[in-house]
């Protein structure tokens, strides 16, 4: 019988990781099933650009995997048991099972509300192209004069409340923030960010938490109101607690706690990558929810899963933070570069050139997912022992 790999997940890191597992390990020897809610790749860092009015093109999973040997199971995932080694899912089809040998985890997050009170009944998001398209159509029916306020200053916040200024000038658009927008950032490009909000004619108000959101106001820790027709939740993000339900070693932030190779602590089955992997960084703290660490960790996951099945040495791939690159619209943006201690260097580059090397990374990340095998190589890699599920169990 075929090894089996579940994938769970079909964003950056779930769908990279597919792809590589299929292009490197032979078909006579796995199968590899990908789940996912949606039928379609979800360019997740797009997403302000979906609600604001922007078009974008969504590719299609079926289309993405065909021809690659991996099956897509379009179902939202339910639970997972890792002592049975079963995933629960539901769908179209109803409820059903997947058995697993080897699990890839990769369920990625979504907005993190923090108790605040209204934040779920009233307030926007967009970590999920759904929430983007209700919030793209709410935005939409708001004449000139309508007022926006984006909660978060953090890198989802400042993309969200330029682009929105850029792209609807006749809005009146506020950022609210716990602390100074960009605090992390170099002094230097701190003033250009700061020189871009007075461009896009940005309302901030800075150290100022918001405690409460309402249909029409948010209520600030002092008691200030602020208006705000629609207000937009960017103050962070949640794994499902999923993961925590299902008996895996998770941190305190719900994300599944990994070794060095992205391999579950507790269920050496289960491997994570993206924003539910608690994986350790080069540098010795916690990576961060970003597309970047879905990157470092999917590719040191699925090259563990690969060495482990095949009898070699585990590779170890760089789990480094370099830095941020933030776009203030479609014209300008900040490049921010990092040292180890993750301490803004001096140099930055901003403006066009930045821009455009945002651009870049952005077509290139949503290139390497509707390619996911880069074209199949005439000769891929067998497992080390034949591959019954008892075998492999000893082999991994």
């Amino acid at each position: 019988m075929k090894h089996r790999i579940v994938v769970l997940g079909a964003g950056y890191a779930g769908a990279f990781a597919a792809g590589n597992l299929a292009r490197r390990l032979s078909a006579a020897d796995i199968e590899i099933t990908v789940v996912n809610a949606v039928p379609d790749f979800v360019e997740r860092m797009r997403l302000h650009q979906l609600a604001i009015g922007r078009d974008l093109t969504f590719r299609r999973l079926a289309d993405v995997f065909a021809g690659t040997g991996v099956r897509l199971r379009l179902a939202r995932v339910t639970g997972v048991d890792p002592e049975r080694r079963t995933v629960a899912v539901t769908g179209e089809d109803g409820d059903g099972e997947l058995a697993y040998d080897t699990l890839l985890y990769a369920l990625g997050s979504s907005v993190a509300d923090h108790g605040v009170p209204g934040v779920a009944e009233y307030a926007f998001d967009v970590t999920g192209r759904s929430s983007a398209l209700r919030l793209r159509e709410r935005l939409a029916g708001l004449g000139g004069g309508g007022t926006v306020l984006v909660v978060g200053e953090g890198l989802t916040g400042i993309e969200t409340v330029t682009e929105f200024a850029e792209f609807r000038p006749d809005l009146s658009v506020a950022l609210a923030a716990r602390r100074e927008p960009g605090a992390w950032l170099s002094p230097k490009a701190r003033r250009h960010l700061r020189q871009a909000f007075d461009r896009l004619g940005i309302t901030v108000h800075e150290h100022t938490g918001i405690e409460a959101v309402e249909p029409t106001r948010a209520v600030a820790a002092d008691g200030t109101s602020i208006p705000a027709d629609v207000t937009v939740w960017a103050a962070g993000f949640a794994v499902h607690p999923i993961a925590a339900a299902s008996g895996l070693e998770v941190a305190a932030t719900g994300q599944i706690v990994v070794d060095r190779t992205m391999r579950s602590v507790s269920h050496p089955d289960v491997y994570a990558a993206g924003d539910c992997a608690y994986a350790i960084g080069d540098n010795g703290r916690p990576l961060p929810m970003s597309c970047g660490s879905a990157g470092y960790t999917n590719m040191q996951a699925t090259a563990a899963i690969i060495a482990r099945l095949t009898g070699s040495e585990v590779p170890t791939t760089g789990l480094k933070y370099y830095g941020n690159h933030i776009s203030l619209g479609r014209r300008d943006a900040i490049f921010q570069m990092v040292d180890g201690d993750v301490r803004s260097k001096s140099w930055y580059l901003d403006g066009r050139t930045a821009a455009r090397l945002k651009s870049g990374v952005l077509k290139a990340s949503g290139w390497s997912i509707v390619h996911p095998t880069f074209g199949m190589p005439k000769r891929r890699r067998r497992l080390a022992t034949a591959p019954d599920r008892a075998s492999v169990r000893v082999a991994a």
